[in-house]
């Protein structure tokens, strides 16, 4: 019987190819299965498409085995749950024919991703690896030119507006709001109604040719839309 190959989930940055690590490059150059999820069976995997043009620097590329499970973009947990019960049991039949699976993801696999929710259900009786990739809202610092924090200042992230908001905004010195395309009026009127300076800047599409650096909050909102809040 095969030893059971590893499941080795790799954050492949925000959306620019050459952000992909050295590690992510080698490794992604080696295995035998990528697993690129994607939010519509009808739409291309962004993720795929960040690690393509190193996918294809492989000689046996057109033999390589590259499965897109659908992970739907919906706040049912009774569908999610199926989607991610089938994605993994797919992913294990790869696994016990001694096959690796690298699992790619926007950002950092840690932060807010779907691999955490395969890697728990398949962790117990498979290897599992995370190699670390850059998050939205280092790139979107970057692109601002501006550091996040500085000596004891408090970086919040906030991935979806509940009622906590108002208190993560009194007692936190920076704030990324990740997938601001949910944003709402009554969110950008609370925080603009919070005492004191304050430097607001959103950036569509970060490190991507369509990048766009906005001042205030995005209008627009593409799914890839992460504005950074500082207070002063």
């Amino acid at each position: 019987m095969s030893e059971k190959g590893k499941l080795i989930g790799i954050g492949v940055g925000p959306g620019d190819s050459e952000l992909l690590t050295i590690k992510a490059s080698k490794t992604l150059k080696k295995v035998k299965v990528i697993c690129a999820p994607k939010s519509s069976p009808n739409k291309e995997s962004i993720a795929l498409s960040i690690v393509k043009p190193t996918l294809e620097e492989r000689e046996d590329y057109k033999k390589l085995m590259i499965v897109e499970p659908v992970f739907p973009m919906v706040e049912d947990d009774s569908i999610l749950e199926k989607h991610w019960d089938d994605a993994s049991a797919i992913i294990a039949n790869y696994l016990d024919s001694g096959r690796d699976v690298a699992f790619i993801t926007l950002g950092d696999p840690s932060i807010f991703s779907t691999f955490s929710y395969v890697q728990k259900r398949l962790k117990d009786n498979y290897v599992t690896e995370i190699i670390p990739g850059i998050t939205s809202f280092t790139a979107c610092a970057a692109s601002i030119n501006q550091p996040l924090v500085e000596k004891n200042e408090i970086l919040t992230i906030v991935p979806k507006i509940d009622n906590r908001i108002s208190n993560v905004l009194d007692f936190s010195d920076s704030i990324a709001l990740m997938k601001a395309s949910r944003n709402t009026e009554e969110l950008e009127n609370l925080i603009n109604s919070k005492e004191g300076t304050k430097e607001i800047i959103s950036v569509e599409n970060c490190t991507n040719k369509n990048e766009k650096i906005i001042k205030g909050f995005s209008k627009n909102k593409p799914y890839l839309t992460t504005t950074i809040v500082k207070r002063k």
